[in-house]
């Protein structure tokens, strides 16, 4: 079964404490062995999830940072991590990975979602919140992610929305998505991959509640056909 390299969190260490090209050109052999074990690690999530999704892309975050615009002039990025997107435009969400030493987590939904995309849950929300609070409610689901991640909110109501609406709570969110912890021994455990691909299937219900409203119009037309 397809795991986790068991130096990556030691490597990932040893980089925030020597964060310069210097160190990394040094340790570059080690870099590569590892994102290859990486690489592998993210097929055989691709081929589980395959099982009953169906994965258009892979999309491996470079290590390298974008430090055009940043105060933080350190080159490399001390996570690793890799979002794996759904196939069609009757698909939507995303699944993503993030290793990082005593901050991994997974997680899935809409993170900026755009103009109109965003629209269209609020308006749904409004309409009816029932669905999704019945989904985010479900006892397995709550219990692996709580609910909505809230740090990204608008501070009353969205223009045009009643902030005394019984659904205001949702309808506030800019992103839709929500997030699990893993401990760096469960990351580094054998059975990493069961415990994550789980975790990865416990969105559905709400991808496909999600696929459902965005693919159509407020009287619940196909957008597709």
């Amino acid at each position: 079964m397809a795991t986790i390299p068991t130096t990556i969190f030691e490597f990932l260490l040893a980089l925030k404490a020597n964060n310069h090209k210097d160190w990394m050109q040094e340790h570059k052999k080690r870099y590569q062995s590892q994102e290859k074990a990486l690489k592998s690690f993210y097929a055989a999530v691709v081929t589980r999830l395959n099982e009953t999704d169906e994965i258009e892309k892979t999309k491996v975050y470079r290590i390298n940072r974008d430090i055009r615009f940043s105060k933080d002039k350190t080159p490399y990025n001390i996570h690793r991590s890799a979002g794996f997107s759904r196939a069609g435009e009757h698909r939507r969400g995303g699944y993503y990975l993030r290793l990082e030493p005593g901050n991994s987590m997974m997680g899935g939904g809409f993170f900026s979602p755009n103009p109109s995309d965003l629209l269209r849950i609020r308006k749904e929300f409004e309409i009816d919140d029932q669905e999704i609070r019945t989904i985010l409610e479900t006892s397995e689901f709550k219990k692996a992610f709580g609910g909505f991640n809230t740090e990204y909110q608008v501070k009353t109501a969205p223009k045009g929305f009643d902030k005394t609406h019984s659904a205001i709570d949702l309808i506030r969110n800019k992103a839709f998505f929500v997030s699990h912890r893993f401990t760096d021994e469960e990351v580094l455990s054998d059975d990493f991959l069961d415990n994550l691909v789980a975790h990865f299937l416990l969105l559905r219900p709400f991808f496909d509640y999600m696929s459902d409203v965005l693919t159509t119009d407020l009287n619940g037309v196909s957008l597709l056909e």
